[in-house]
């Protein structure tokens, strides 16, 4: 789970993150934690949908109709946005809609941001994603696609950019989710309870310490949270420069079809992971280890059910890597 993160931010690119398991084992927790890890982002001063001060194209209406002339556009850090998607939030909660407020004081529609515009450049976050209603799930799917968020109700009109990262987690025993949504996340996790004795009593030791003294925990921990967004930030520098060879994606492309894969996505999202994950080592090309850690992550959630076959998805993935020679 800590790596399936790491790797979604150091490249946007590969897709969201889905967390399933158990209840309590700490999957709110680990992406909530998420946001420290992340660097500020850099937006044009004053937009309410997070634009970046380059390219220009991609601007909001409200930022071209501003600075469109301008050679210099001032510009402001903002910490990366991380946003909470609720179960039962309305669609005009999520895309936004009129604002009420200024329509009856002021007698002018003005359009209220939603999550969406919130969450543009950043995280969206769905606790119990499997539990989502179908109308929101179908709004996510269309944006994801796109990228841009469309509203046009009450008179008014507005697009504006919506690129995020979709983090998701669930327990699988509460309902499934549909598969054109399974299939956005790039990235899919299963997490279980600690069964180890010696792990229980570390996990319940440091969850003990950090109720007794917030302030002190995070003082003990702030080195190594540092040193861990230290590594993504290296990562995210060097990760255009970390060499995918043929033979390296030949591998890859072996796999998807020793497991059935249907479409490309599985190469695409191994390859983009697999970069990741050997920038974040430090690693100069991709090799079979990066291609072992990061498969099942990346393709357990792709695999076609086999009523033959009542193994788990991630041990089918394992037993392919093994029989291609690939296996850690």
């Amino acid at each position: 789970m800590k790596l399936a993160l790491k790797l979604a931010a150091v490249d946007a690119t590969i897709g969201g993150v889905l967390v399933l398991g158990d209840r309590g084992t700490g999957k709110t927790t680990a992406m909530r934690g998420l946001a420290a890890l992340l660097p500020p982002i850099e937006v044009v001063s004053g937009c309410r949908f997070h634009c970046a001060p380059s390219p220009r194209e991609a601007w909001c209406e409200e930022c071209a109709a501003r600075f469109g002339r301008r050679k210099k556009v001032p510009a402001a850090r903002l910490p990366t946005p991380v946003v909470d998607l609720p179960l039962g939030a309305s669609e005009d909660r999520v895309t936004g809609a009129l604002d009420i407020e200024k329509a009856l004081a002021e007698g002018v529609k003005a359009f209220e941001p939603g999550l969406l515009a919130a969450a543009n450049r950043g995280f969206l976050y769905i606790d119990e994603v499997n539990l989502l209603e179908d109308h929101l799930v179908d709004l996510l799917l269309d944006v994801a696609v796109s990228g841009v968020n469309v509203v046009e109700r009450d008179g008014l009109s507005v697009r504006h950019g919506a690129r995020f990262l979709l983090v998701g987690s669930g327990n699988p025993e509460e309902g499934e989710l549909r598969p054109q949504l399974l299939d956005r996340f790039g990235l899919s996790v299963d997490v279980g309870t600690p069964r180890e004795i010696d792990e229980r009593i570390a996990i319940v030791r440091l969850r003990d310490a950090y109720e007794r003294d917030p302030d002190a925990f995070v003082r003990d921990h702030a080195a190594a949270e540092a040193e861990v967004a230290e590594r993504i930030l290296a990562a995210r520098v060097v990760l255009d420069e970390v060499e995918v060879d043929d033979e390296a994606l030949e591998q890859m492309t072996r796999l998807c079809l020793e497991l059935g894969t249907d479409g490309l996505r599985g190469e695409l999202t191994l390859l983009r992971a697999c970069r990741a994950a050997a920038a974040l080592a430090g690693d100069a090309a991709v090799g079979p280890r990066h291609i072992a850690s990061v498969a099942p992550m990346a393709l357990r959630h792709r695999l076609r059910r086999d009523p033959l076959d009542d193994s788990g998805t991630t041990v089918r993935v394992t037993r392919a890597l093994d029989t291609l020679g690939l296996a850690a």
